[in-house]
């Protein structure tokens, strides 16, 4: 993760056993499976986003799976990416609920 305001809420949990377990059980998985997403944006949310301007935090459940979707940020997907159904049922309710357009691309940040 890139120095950021998160950094000081984060670091603590970085060096917790349970992180650094899990960390290592990633590290093993990668080296017999493809790991989605690519390691250098796991943290894309924290890295693109500052902690005093957040105001919502969405965390995803159902993670994607396939190649060039995952990118750090929940729901989210690359320019050029199909828009998975869930950002598209997303899409809809901020159109139904606030009039907002619905875009063309999946791409959050």
């Amino acid at each position: 993760m890139q120095k950021s305001d998160w950094n000081i809420y984060l670091n603590k949990e970085f060096s917790a056993a349970y992180f650094v377990k899990l960390r290592s059980v990633l590290l093993e998985e990668k080296s017999n499976f493809i790991v989605y997403p690519p390691e250098n944006t796991i943290f894309n949310a924290f890295n693109i986003t500052s902690f005093a301007a957040t105001k919502v935090v969405i965390l995803g459940q159902d993670p994607y799976h396939g190649e060039a979707q995952a990118h750090g940020l929940s729901f989210s997907v690359l320019e050029g990416v199909k828009i998975p159904p869930s950002l598209k049922n997303i899409f809809k309710e901020l159109n139904t609920d606030l009039g907002l357009p619905i875009p063309k691309s999946g791409n959050l940040s």
